[in-house]
């Protein structure tokens, strides 16, 4: 009874961490122009049917296989839906809460693609990314890899989710170079405001909602409903990184700006997912807080750097990532480190944050340089990973499906800019 009580939650949180995907195209539509919309809904839907494939053929199997020499798994390749864990929670179930993470940190990765790359180049970097970036450093931290014996703490994947899609964005989008008209004569920076807030806003919400599936489901167990204790600081991580981010806005723009509340919350949450089960609920709010102020000064540091981030990937995925991923270095408790060691601020001296420093570190480089030599690859088997100017200022709704995403307000001026 409790193997399918374990194995029922679990599902929950896999149907809730794949019902984000929803949330991801409302929030990368809503923070892009009007005539990239379609597309980007789009292309979510088609590379989390390529990246399930793949992750079936061998993303799961090089995780969860048989560890090698600490760098990957081999076996369960093609995975027949067996039941190959000596654990009474379904292996099945398991794949289907797995592959949803895996989908997850896809998703974050083309946010460094959007408003320019082309389709193909979804197609093919999707293949890439669910073999060779993604299990590897899953398998790391989740699968009995090296990070794992050294006891680094990733309860729900802010390094292997959220640090791992970060990197291969920021690789993506210093490839493909800003956006046109993105940047002026002396460094001055264009603001291309996304075309609907409302869709945005109701993203932050669906995303923050999955995420109980992402930090709860993470337990895979109903024992002792220790999820709901992950629960309540996966909810006081959001709140607090909203807060902070607000309050930072207000003292930089002098305006309580929505984009900037909506970033917090999600690295608010983001921060919290390494650390959801290790730390108390004042530590969560303390987590959250640094994490909403780390977002805003990384955007604004991408922005000088002539960065073109348009969906945030890195200062809302990747800096708070890296924080979060720290933080249970210096919060995590002895009582609830069942993982690892004790943090700093507990007696544990700087043991487990040289390992988590460690375990950020390789998992970042490896993200970055890998994704950044399968592009260059990709580049040279498709020529440019960059649609033509012209296909640009049309818009990818039209120049790669023949259809806006709003055709009764596009198709009248098919060059309009919105």
């Amino acid at each position: 009874m409790e193997g399918t009580l374990d194995s029922l939650w679990t599902m929950i949180g896999a149907i809730l961490v794949i019902l984000m995907l929803g949330g991801f195209i409302l929030l990368e539509a809503g923070s892009t122009r009007m005539k990239n919309a379609g597309h980007i809904a789009g292309k979510t839907i088609l590379t989390f049917g390529i990246g399930s494939l793949v992750f079936w053929a061998l993303g799961f199997g090089l995780i969860f296989g048989d560890d090698a020499g600490g760098f990957l798994g081999l076996g369960h390749f093609f995975y027949d839906g067996g039941q190959f864990a000596d654990t009474n929670l379904s292996t099945p179930v398991y794949f289907v809460f797995q592959l949803a993470f895996a989908a997850i940190s896809l998703t974050i990765a083309f946010g460094g693609f959007a408003e320019r790359a082309k389709m193909v180049v979804y197609v093919i970097f999707s293949i890439m990314f669910s073999i060779v970036v993604y299990p590897i450093i899953a398998h790391w931290v989740w699968g009995g890899g090296w990070l794992s014996s050294l006891g680094t703490q990733d309860f729900a994947g802010s390094t292997v989710v959220h640090l791992t899609g970060a990197m291969a964005a920021l690789a993506a989008t210093i490839i493909l170079k800003p956006r046109l008209g993105k940047y002026g004569k002396n460094g001055v920076v264009n603001s291309f405001q996304g075309h609907n807030q409302v869709y945005t806003s109701l993203a932050v919400l669906l995303l923050w909602v999955g995420w109980f599936g992402f930090n709860a489901g993470s337990t895979v167990s109903v024992a002792d409903a220790f999820f709901g204790y992950v629960a309540l600081n996966t909810q006081l991580g959001a709140a607090a990184g909203a807060v902070s981010a607000l309050i930072v806005s207000w003292i930089i723009y002098g305006k309580a700006d929505v984009s900037s509340i909506l970033n917090g919350t999600i690295s608010g949450l983001v921060a919290i997912t390494a650390s959801c089960a290790f730390v108390e609920p004042w530590a969560a709010v303390v987590i959250g807080l640094a994490a909403g102020v780390i977002t805003i000064l990384t955007a604004r540091m991408l922005e000088k750097k002539q960065i073109d981030d348009p969906i945030f990937a890195v200062s809302v995925h990747g800096t708070p990532g890296v924080w979060g991923t720290l933080s249970t270095g210096l919060f995590a408790t002895p009582e609830l480190a069942s993982i690892g060691q004790a943090g700093l601020f507990y007696g544990g001296g700087l043991t487990q944050l040289g390992v988590q420093v460690l375990g950020v570190v390789a998992s970042g480089a490896f993200a970055f340089v890998i994704s950044y030599v399968l592009l260059k690859l990709t580049q040279g088997l498709t020529g440019s990973l960059r649609v033509s100017k012209e296909e640009e200022m049309m818009g990818l709704d039209m120049s790669e499906h023949g259809v806006y995403g709003y055709p009764e307000l596009m198709y009248d001026d098919p060059n309009k800019v919105s």
